[in-house]
Order: structure tokens, then C-alpha cells, then sequence
């Protein structure tokens, strides 16, 4: 966090509380990113500043947390509040504090979404929109400036393919609202116990979308065993691996972990050995799957 950065985000916070009949001052900076969060000490309440164009998406996050409520689904929860507001051109939501929490475990994640994927279709007033697996993408491979050409054009032919491979994936479960980036971070454990937190990427979609990313953690990047995977299989009652489509929603998860390392290497230099690691994996110079990818940010 810089002063600069710190600067312009505080003006939009401060308005926008101003707005909702909150008090700004003593605001702490939780994170200065593309998403910026904020703390209001005192009032347990935590302030989301999303990006530029993103009002659609903001005005959807609030819609599926009231939606989630009403459902009793344990997820994070708005402030009471009017939202969203714009404040310099951003959109603002307001969510209550969570408790302190860690990272979910491999068996919590498969329970919630389990519970998840079981609450009745969502009414079309929700307007969730449908799963796109390859959301930024494009943009991502274009701020990759630290891989070599030969690199990004490589990513952008498999990014085609892939596409190609999701418009003609075989059936699999029905569609249902989904979670979007089901990661243990995502889905936390409190005292309380698990909660579903960031909604961003809620939408409609194939479950199996959500359970992809557990068996990527095990079969590709190494974060966790194989017993593990199969724990959480067993807690969910379905191994997506088994499914004839994995190999294309596999593919694309690695791509999105993939790109999002080279996009943020480019302003973090730390993070470039990392970024290009992945690359070389999935160009066949590391070896077989699983390649202990390490986590950035």
C-alpha cells in the first residue's frame, strides 16, 4: 500500500459512507487492489471499492448475499444499508465483518457446496447471468508483459481451444447457481463454522465448474493428497474427475491460475519465477501433473 494509492481510495470511501449514513473516519485499509477493501473500526462493517464499469456486477453481488440470506445459506451477509452506491465513478458495497476465520478445509468447501448446489433454481429476477470459465482472459495474457511472445501467443491458441472444448462439453449435472471460484479461501471457517464469502463470480452454470477446482488443487498444483481429494469426493458424494468434460473445465482453471500469476508478475517482479513456472508446466517443459505450483499474493 502506498500513499498515492491510499489517497484516491480513501475520497471514494468517504463519500460513499457519506451517503449511507456511515462514519468514515478511522477508515483502515484492508486491501489497495484492483478490489479495495476497508474497514470502519467500531461499526463492524467492511467496505468493498470495485473497479471501474463494474456497477452491473456490484448491484448482482448484492442481489445473490440477499438471496443466500433468504435461503439460510451461510455465507457473508450485507450491511444494513442502501447499496450499492456509486462514489467517483466506482461502486461501493457494504458488508458486515466476519468473524476471525480461516481458510476452509478440503471436507468444509465440499459441504458447502453441496448445500449450495441443492438450493432451488434461483428466481430469473436474480438475473445471475451464465458461467464464463474465461472471464478476463484476454485482458490478463495482454498485461502479461514479463512471459515471451512465443509464451502468450502458445496461451492465447490454447485459450481458443478451450473455448471451442467448453461450447461442446458433454452434459453433466444440471445447472444450478454456482459459486464461481470455490477455493479454500473463498469458503472459510469460523468459530460459527463455514461461511461463503466473495460472491463476485456468482452465477448459473455446471456444478461441476465448482468441484473442478478442488481436483485441480490435487492433481495439478499439489496443494493437497490424493487422500485428501478423495475426503472430499466422499463429503460431497461425486468425483468430477470421473466426469468426460473434467479435462476441458481442468484446462481452464489452469489457465485462469496461470494468467493471473503473469498479469501480477508484471508489476510484481517477485512473482515472475512463478508466473513462468506455470507456463512451462503447461507447455510440457516441468514434467507430469502435479507440478506444486505455489500460491502468490
Amino acid at each position: 500500500m502506498t500513499i498515492s494509492a491510499a489517497a484516491p481510495a480513501r475520497e471514494v470511501l468517504e463519500q460513499a459512507c457519506v451517503a449511507v449514513g456511515l462514519d468514515p473516519s478511522g477508515a483502515e485499509p484492508v486491501r489497495l487492489a484492483e478490489n479495495q477493501i476497508w474497514r470502519l473500526p467500531g461499526q463492524r462493517v467492511m467496505v468493498r471499492i470495485a473497479r471501474r464499469g463494474q456497477t452491473t456486477a456490484a448491484l448482482r453481488e448484492v442481489r445473490v448475499a440477499r438471496w443466500l440470506a433468504e435461503n439460510h445459506m451461510p455465507a457473508v451477509r450485507l450491511a444494513a444499508v442502501g447499496q450499492p452506491v456509486e462514489a467517483g465513478g466506482r461502486p461501493v458495497t457494504f458488508w458486515e465483518e466476519l468473524p476471525p476465520h480461516e481458510h476452509g478445509s478440503h471436507t468444509e468447501v465440499a459441504q458447502l457446496l453441496k448445500r449450495l448446489h441443492a438450493l432451488p433454481d434461483p428466481d430469473p429476477d436474480l438475473e445471475l447471468g451464465y458461467l464464463d470459465p474465461f472471464v478476463r482472459i484476454s485482458e490478463r495474457l495482454q498485461a502479461a508483459t514479463t512471459l515471451a511472445g512465443t509464451d502468450r501467443e502458445w496461451l492465447r491458441g490454447l485459450h481458443q481451444e478451450l473455448v471451442t472444448a467448453w461450447a461442446e462439453r458433454p452434459h453433466g449435472h444440471p445447472d444450478c447457481a454456482v459459486h464461481g471460484d470455490a477455493w479454500p479461501g473463498n469458503l472459510i471457517r469460523t468459530a460459527g463454522g463455514p461461511l461463503m464469502i466473495d460472491l463476485e463470480r456468482f452465477s448459473l452454470g455446471p456444478p461441476e465448474w465448482d468441484l473442478v477446482s478442488t481436483a485441480v488443487r490435487a492433481r495439478t498444483t499439489g496443494a493437497i493428497t490424493l487422500a485428501e481429494y478423495d475426503e472430499f469426493c466422499a463429503a460431497y458424494g461425486y468425483d468430477v474427475t470421473a466426469w468426460a468434460g473434467y479435462p476441458t473445465l481442468a484446462g481452464a482453471r489452469e489457465l485462469r491460475m496461470v494468467t493471473y500469476a503473469a498479469q501480477h508478475a508484471a508489476s510484481n517482479p517477485e512473482w515472475a519465477g512463478q508466473a513462468q513456472y506455470r507456463v512451462d508446466c503447461l507447455r510440457g517443459r516441468r514434467g507430469p501433473r502435479p507440478w506444486n505450483w505455489k500460491g502468490i499474493m
